[in-house]
């Protein structure tokens, strides 16, 4: 199928976008491209493209953007239950912290995802997969860590691998059973670490080679670093041994303390360090002298109500590799559209809509090592893209709290989401 007559395509061509670089569209006005068997073919003008392929049939992308899908490099995508009484609680002044120490936040949705079936948590995880996807992300990465016992952990990826078996929203998933201090541990937090080391990371590894399927590499191994979670011993213990079983490696770091997981994940190799909020200047400078991606997590400090954000301006002037997610989650974040982590993005950390959107395609790609198949329209890449309702790419950061997509076109498979609406009789 020829897709013609974009007003902006946008190729993002190139591999990701470190520092100053970041933004560089590659926009072809009056673009065309050519989807063959999944895949993109060709790419040019329009005029180009209807030369060489007169027969094909086509698809009129007039008055429209025409862009990557977006990737989401770090969300809680599966989880049962909610947390609105603990939104309420927060809007009375409980901290974040508090309400973990008293048995809420994480540990009151291990309580509900404990108690779901593998039913439940793919019926409840399926309505929000259609929202991740109706607002242009075409793939997401997608963690556990709501059950902190092995074998709620393990449902949790047999459910992950079933979603992402069912389509069209394609996942990377990640083991994330270092999310919190399980409750049978409270009181010795190095004990559920030593159990994680030498029990549920030697079981996570032999489950994976003998149910998921070959296309799926194994998975992301994530530890939380922080104050009340795992401090920074615990989490190189962690990764330490999840490496050596042959995961690839992120850390959640520095959202509410500085406990230097950002200089652990660059030294480690680690593809990610996420949150990022009150990182140091050493530990900036680690990142940039890595390939570890610093992906921010705008929706989060958003939802949590307070002001401080990535210092993505500090971090583009060292040099980093920036990324985007929404960091979909129960308590703190609860949003499946990276439209709106792009509107937060340019306010909150003054990216232009060039940035922001580099930062959530291509470079969101790299940050789930993915970037050499998905993230930007280029020749042999999946056929993974974006057709907007609007002409001009600086719409997304503009406007928020609505859906700029048209269609989502995943591995060449056009999905309708502007559908407009009908009264009935």
């Amino acid at each position: 199928m020829l897709i013609h007559s974009a007003t902006q395509l946008l190729t993002i061509a190139g591999g990701p976008q470190r520092g100053r670089d970041l933004g560089e569209l590659g926009i072809i006005e009056n673009g065309a491209l050519l989807i063959r068997e999944e895949k993109i073919h060709d790419i040019g003008t329009t005029t180009e493209m209807h030369e060489k392929y007169p027969d094909e049939p086509t698809l009129d992308a007039s008055g429209s953007v025409l862009m990557p899908g977006f990737v989401d490099p770090h969300t809680h995508l599966i989880w049962g239950g909610d947390r609105a009484k603990e939104f309420e609680m927060r809007l009375e002044g409980a901290h974040y912290l508090d309400i973990l120490k008293a048995g809420g936040g994480i540990l009151s949705t291990v309580q509900d995802t404990r108690k779901a079936s593998l039913e439940s948590l793919l019926s409840q995880t399926r309505s929000r997969l259609m929202r991740v996807f109706s607002t242009g992300t075409t793939t997401a990465e997608a963690k556990t860590g709501y059950g902190l016992q092995t074998a709620t952990e393990l449902r949790m990826l047999k459910a992950l691998l079933t979603l992402d078996r069912e389509g069209p929203l394609e996942l990377a998933i990640t083991f994330l059973g270092a999310h919190a201090i399980a409750p049978e541990f409270k009181d010795d937090p190095q004990g559920y670490t030593d159990h994680l080391v030498e029990t549920m990371l030697p079981i996570v590894s032999e489950w994976w080679e003998t149910h998921a399927p070959r296309r799926q590499n194994k998975p992301f191994v994530d530890v939380f670093c922080e104050t009340g979670a795992f401090d920074l011993a615990q989490s190189r213990q962690i990764l330490e041994k999840a490496k050596s079983l042959g995961f690839p490696l992120k850390i959640h770091a520095d959202e509410f303390d500085n406990l230097s997981g950002a200089s652990l994940a660059a030294e480690l190799g680690a593809a990610s360090a996420d949150h990022l909020v009150v990182t140091s200047d050493e530990d900036i400078a680690a990142l940039a002298n890595s390939e570890t991606v610093a992906v921010s997590l705008p929706c989060t400090p958003f939802g949590l109500g307070h002001c401080e954000y990535t210092p993505a301006q500090k971090m583009l002037d060292a040099g980093v590799i920036l990324a985007l997610a929404t960091d979909c989650n129960p308590g703190t974040a609860w949003t499946e559209s990276m439209q709106f982590s792009l509107a937060l993005a340019c306010r909150s950390m003054k990216l232009t809509p060039a940035q922001a959107i580099v930062s959530a395609t291509i470079n969101a790609a790299y940050a789930i090592r993915r970037d050499d198949r998905i993230g930007s329209l280029e020749i042999g890449k999946q056929a993974d893209m974006l057709l907007l309702t609007v002409p001009d790419y600086r719409q997304l950061g503009y406007r928020f709290g609505t859906n700029l997509v048209k269609k989502v076109i995943k591995r060449g498979r056009i999905y309708s989401v502007d559908v407009g609406y009908y009264q009935t009789a």
